[in-house]
């Protein structure tokens, strides 16, 4: 037990990129592919990747590199409709929220992977597995709506709100509670239309 909780707590191994695009693993002083770094990623072989020459962190743009890499293979894990909704998320309102809803639902997944595997085999039985991925949708949307919770203090429009005076020692109605929620209603529904997109692709 001991002795993976010190393989957890290991340093990522570095992995430097040259200016011929050859990538080098430090820890085995070798050359190594992208195919070789996806064997890493699916062995849970933490790494990063730097630029060889600028020292700059360029993990992101070599992960990238590998999916488009399995997907140029035919193994087609992100459908197009996906892709362009990722896409279309790129300087929206919700930007900020996406990265992390896609990464929280993806750890559940992943943490979950098992027992979707059972759910396909008894798929084969008769069964359907697609009960327990609209479960999971929903618990998904659920962890949405206390993402966009948490982001509703940095709203422009509750920033900015002011709340109306009070005349005559009579208090107005304060609509400034009530535009925030119509405000984030309104953007989880644009979330959620486009999430029920993809999950219907």
């Amino acid at each position: 037990m001991a002795n993976k909780a010190d393989k957890s707590e290991e340093a990522p191994i570095t992995i430097k990129k040259y200016a011929n695009r050859r990538l080098y693993n430090t820890s085995t002083s070798s050359y190594v592919t992208l195919d070789h770094l996806a064997e890493m990623i699916k062995k849970n072989v933490d790494f990063v990747v730097y630029d060889a020459k600028s020292g700059e962190d360029i993990t992101r743009s070599v992960l990238t590199h590998i999916i488009v890499e399995q997907e140029s293979k035919g193994q087609n894990l992100l459908p197009t409709s996906f892709l362009r909704h990722v896409i279309s998320f790129y300087g929206d309102s919700l930007e900020a929220v996406v990265p992390k809803y896609l990464e929280h639902t993806m750890h559940s997944f992943a943490n979950n992977q098992d027992e979707m595997r059972d759910y396909l085999k008894d798929a084969f039985g008769g069964l359907t597995p697609f009960s327990a991925f609209e479960e999971m949708g929903k618990q998904n949307a659920a962890m949405l709506d206390s993402t966009m919770k948490m982001f509703s203090p940095f709203l422009p429009d509750a920033n900015q709100a002011k709340k109306p005076e009070t005349t005559g020692g009579t208090d107005a109605p304060d609509t400034t509670d009530t535009n925030e929620i119509s405000t984030l209603r309104a953007q989880l529904d644009a979330m959620q239309r486009r999430l029920d997109d993809i999950s219907d692709a």
